[in-house]
């Protein structure tokens, strides 16, 4: 009987559940906020790259390493 009342008393097993809980929540917590950020900086990206695509006077396009020949 007292293996039983030790058993019962046992509250280890109770605070591993509780920390996997927390590191869940947590790791949930994580995947959406870098979800929405790498969709934020996806469009910022996108829309810097539309500013800098633009083409010089005469039909040409600038040197691909930015210089000039």
């Amino acid at each position: 009987m007292n293996i039983f009342a030790r058993f019962a008393k046992d509250e280890s097993g109770a605070t591993a559940i509780e920390y996997g809980l927390i590191a869940a929540l947590i790791s949930v917590g994580i995947i959406l906020a870098a979800s929405a950020l790498g969709t934020n900086l996806g469009t910022l990206f996108n829309g810097i790259a539309g500013q800098l695509n633009v083409t010089v006077p005469g039909g040409t396009t600038p040197p691909a390493g930015g210089g000039t020949t």
